[in-house]
């Protein structure tokens, strides 16, 4: 907490202040992230149409899914205390997805019969495998592959 504070450029009082415990910074700041890629879904759909927000999208969910794995141990124990609502975080996720699929189904560019679900999952796998990869795979080149098979079959 030491270490959070000096970066912060916060004295030990106050983030103490404001987190009292581990758990409630870490809390906050996955909190703050999952705000982020909901409220990232709806602005990429503002400036991009529907493919290209989805492929940006699937950019900002990787950096989420990068910075969770230095709090996994303790988003973990919270998951499994109840201290955190991962049902709730998961909904709120395939919400986001699920509304660039509607618009890119909409718009003819995305694939009608693809769904959230199978978003999330194919996106999990992807950073699994390119993490246990070791730089032997691209992350980049698979999201992209990934989004082709997202398109409908006439689309160019």
């Amino acid at each position: 907490m030491r270490a959070i504070a000096r970066e912060a450029d916060v004295g030990i009082a106050t983030l103490y202040r404001h987190f009292p415990t581990r758990e409630s910074l870490v809390e906050a700041v996955y909190r703050d992230q999952v705000d982020r890629l909901t409220t990232g879904a709806r602005e990429l759909l503002l400036r991009h149409a529907p493919a290209k927000a989805l492929r940006a999208w699937m950019d900002l969910y990787g950096q989420w899914i990068s910075t969770k794995s230095g709090m996994l141990d303790t988003l973990l124990a919270m998951v499994e205390s109840g201290g955190l609502a991962h049902a709730r975080t998961r909904d709120e996720i395939l919400t986001a997805i699920g509304s660039i699929l509607d618009a890119g189904a909409a718009a003819g560019e995305l694939r009608p019969d693809v769904t959230a679900t199978e978003v999330s999952a194919s996106l999990i796998g992807i950073f699994m495998v390119s993490r246990q990869a070791g730089g032997a795979v691209s992350t980049d080149r698979l999201l992209d592959i990934l989004l082709d098979g997202l398109r409908p079959p006439h689309h160019p």
